[in-house]
C-alpha cells in the first residue's frame, strides 16, 4: 500500500515521504494513528497544506525531548530483584519495567514502546539499553539490575559479582581427584615394569 508519512518513521522514512508498506502494517498502525495518510492525489493536496503545521509540531516535540535528555542520562535505573544462586531472575526486567522506572526516577514521560531494550532481562548484572525519546533523540541509559542495594552498588563501582563459588570449587575439586587417581595407576605401572 502506498502512503504519504506525516511524521518520521525510524527506518521508513520522513515527514512527507511516499513509500510503500504492508497493508497490515497501513492499516493497523500507520493509518490509526495518525503516522501516515493514505496516497491520493487529494491526499496529497491535503498534506501539501499541511505540511508547515506538520513539521512545526515535529520541530516542537524534538525540542521537548531534547530538554530531556539530561533527566534521562542523569536518572539511576536501580532495580532490586529476586534471583536463584546462579543469578538467574525469577522473572524479567522487560521495557515497561523500565520506562515506569524512568518515569518516576526521572519525571520524563516515557512508554515502553520508546525503551530499545531488545529482549527482556532475566539475570542480575549491568545491561545497556537506549530509550529513544524522539526519532531523532536516542539516549543511551544503563540498567542495574541485582537482589540487594549492595550488589547493586558493586555493579556501579564496576565490581563483577560471581554466584555460585562453592559449586565452582567443588567441581574444580572433584576434576582435579580423577586425574590424580589416573595418574596413580601410571606410577604403579611403571613400577611393575621395572
Amino acid at each position: 500500500m502506498k502512503v504519504i508519512l506525516t511524521e518520521k518513521i525510524t527506518k521508513l522514512g520522513n515527514i512527507g515521504d511516499t513509500v510503500e508498506v504492508k497493508t497490515g502494517f497501513a492499516r493497523n498502525f500507520l493509518l490509526p494513528n495518525g503516522k501516515a495518510l493514505r496516497w491520493s492525489k487529494e491526499n496529497v493536496a491535503l498534506f501539501e497544506a499541511k505540511k508547515a503545521e506538520l513539521e512545526a509540531r515535529f520541530a516542537a516535540a524534538k525540542k521537548t525531548a531534547e530538554s530531556y535528555v539530561d533527566a534521562v542520562k542523569n536518572a539511576k535505573l536501580h532495580m532490586i530483584r529476586q534471583a536463584g544462586d546462579t543469578g538467574q531472575l525469577y522473572g524479567s526486567v522487560s521495557s515497561r519495567d523500565i520506562a515506569r522506572m524512568l518515569t518516576e526516577v526521572a519525571n520524563v514521560p516515557v512508554s515502553s514502546a520508546q525503551v530499545m531494550l531488545g529482549s527482556p532481562i532475566k539475570s542480575i548484572g549491568s545491561f545497556d539499553t537506549q530509550i529513544a525519546l524522539h526519532p531523532d533523540v536516542i539516549v543511551p541509559v544503563k540498567v542495574f539490575v541485582a537482589q540487594t542495594q549492595d550488589e547493586i552498588d558493586a555493579l556501579v563501582a564496576g565490581k563483577v559479582l560471581t554466584f555460585g563459588t562453592k559449586k565452582v570449587e567443588e567441581e574444580e575439586e572433584e576434576v582435579e581427584a580423577p586425574a590424580e587417581e589416573a595418574a596413580a595407576p601410571a606410577t604403579e605401572t611403571e613400577a611393575a615394569a621395572e
